[in-house]
C-alpha cells in the first residue's frame, strides 16, 4: 500500500512539471496569436463644413486665379497608428466649381474644359503611403478627371493628433497639395497672348485642407 502511494506521488510530481513547463510554451503562443492578429481598421469621413477643396492657376501670366469646388466628401481608412497603410479616397463634385465669376464657372463646366455634363465628378483614390519627413506623408494616388486617370503625389502635413470635440466626436485634421498639368486631363482650351503666354496656365496646383470625424 505504502508502495502505492509513492508511486501515486511520483506520477502527479512529474504531470505537475510538465504543465509549469507548457505553461509558458503556451503563454508565447497566445502572445505571438494576438501580436499577428491585424488591428481593426478605423474609418474617418469628411466633415465638409469645416474642410475646402480648391485650385489656383495662373491667368493672363500675371496672376494666379483661385477657385474651390463646395461639394465634395472623402475617406480615410486605417488600422493601428501607422499611417502608411492609410487609404484615402475623395470624390469631387465638378458641377459645384466656383470661382466667384458665373460666367466663367459655366465655361469651366462646358466641353472646352471639365465637360462636367459628360463627366460630373472626379476622383482620387490612394495607392501608397511614405512618410516624408517628420508631421508629413506623401500620398500617391489615381487622380481620375474627365476621363483620363493619372498618377499625382499629394504632400500631405500631417494627420494632426486627434481630438475630442465637446459633442464627443473624435477629430483629426490635415492639409494636402498636389501639383497636375490640366492638358494631360483633356483640359486643352486657351488661348495666345500677342506679348506672349497663354490665357490659362496648364500648372494647376490643389488643395485640400481637411477635417475628418472617427466613424462610429
Amino acid at each position: 500500500m505504502k508502495k502505492m502511494f509513492v508511486v501515486v506521488a511520483v506520477l502527479l510530481a512529474m504531470f505537475a512539471g510538465q504543465a509549469q513547463a507548457q505553461a509558458p510554451a503556451l503563454a508565447q503562443v497566445n502572445n505571438s496569436a494576438q501580436a499577428s492578429t491585424p488591428a481593426k481598421a478605423a474609418t474617418w469621413e469628411f466633415d465638409p463644413t469645416h474642410s475646402m477643396v480648391g485650385f489656383g492657376v495662373r491667368h493672363m501670366m500675371v496672376s494666379t486665379v483661385r477657385g474651390s469646388f463646395p461639394k465634395f466628401s472623402g475617406s480615410l481608412q486605417i488600422a493601428g497608428d501607422d499611417p502608411t497603410v492609410a487609404v484615402f479616397q475623395v470624390v469631387i463634385d465638378v458641377t459645384s466649381i466656383d470661382t466667384r465669376d458665373a460666367k466663367r464657372d459655366e465655361h469651366l463646366k462646358s466641353a472646352e474644359f471639365f465637360d462636367a455634363a459628360k463627366f460630373p465628378t472626379m476622383t482620387f483614390k490612394s495607392r501608397k503611403v511614405v512618410k516624408a519627413g517628420e508631421g508629413r506623408l506623401k500620398i500617391t494616388g489615381d487622380l481620375t478627371l474627365k476621363g483620363v486617370s493619372k498618377e499625382v503625389v499629394l504632400d500631405v502635413e500631417g494627420p494632426s493628433a486627434a481630438v475630442k470635440d465637446p459633442w464627443g466626436m473624435v477629430r483629426i485634421g490635415a492639409q494636402a497639395t498636389a501639383k497636375i498639368n490640366r492638358q494631360d486631363f483633356g483640359l486643352t482650351w486657351s488661348k495666345a497672348l500677342e506679348t506672349g503666354g497663354v490665357v490659362v496656365g496648364d500648372e494647376v496646383t490643389i488643395t485640400l485642407d481637411i477635417e475628418l470625424v472617427r466613424k462610429q
